[in-house]
């Protein structure tokens, strides 16, 4: 398993065992080989690190941990209204986060827990204000395609009111998730203040 991996679980699994109700967080690592989906396992081989709630702002919470000593720190949402075609259709909790990882010279990593199994090859989006950005695509998650735009949708993400995510599930079930953007420009200074580098 990657260390991407790795880390998603820790941070995922100590979440879930948290019982936190903003649940769910994923950290990844940019410029790495595209990531491997989440093992519930690798949570006791990266040495977990139950993330901390340092605020919360408005549809945002703001969150620091430390899996294997080295901060992580993300801004964490649930969207705030989902639907599937066909309707109606099962699937595990979506959730948007920002991480910042100083140790890695990462700051402002956008990815999507979808909450179900992608198809592979599929195309994804995220639009937010006016535009539109491809993400690649594995396992339940969703990565910008090009990390050269990801500064740019992080400005337009400060600056509108939601986002919107399409995906398509490894059974052809399409999703679109909207996500409120309140509150996220205060949880991004917060994240950023508590992860200096």
């Amino acid at each position: 398993m990657t260390v991407r991996g790795m880390l998603t679980a820790s941070i995922a699994a100590a979440l879930l065992c948290a019982g936190s109700s903003h649940a769910l967080a994923q950290a990844t690592a940019k410029g790495a080989a595209k990531p491997a989906a989440a093992k519930p396992e690798a949570a006791a081989v990266a040495g977990g690190s139950e993330p901390t709630l340092i605020g919360q702002f408005g549809t945002w919470g703001a969150y620091s941990a430390t899996p294997n000593g080295k901060k992580v720190c993300f801004a964490l949402a649930k969207p705030s209204s989902s639907k599937t075609n066909p309707p109606n259709r099962p699937r595990d909790p979506a959730y948007a986060f920002i991480s910042t990882r100083p140790a890695e010279k990462v700051a402002n990593e956008v990815s999507i827990m979808i909450g179900y199994a992608l198809k592979p090859g599929s195309e994804s989006t995220l639009e937010v204000g006016g535009a539109a950005y491809a993400m690649y695509t594995q396992g339940d998650g969703l990565w910008i395609k090009n990390a050269a735009e990801e500064e740019r949708m992080v400005d337009a993400m400060r600056k509108a009111a939601d986002v919107t995510v399409k995906g398509v599930s490894s059974k052809g079930t399409e999703t679109i998730d909207v996500f409120s953007l309140k509150g996220l420009s205060q949880a991004l200074d917060r994240v950023a203040q508590d992860c200096r580098r």
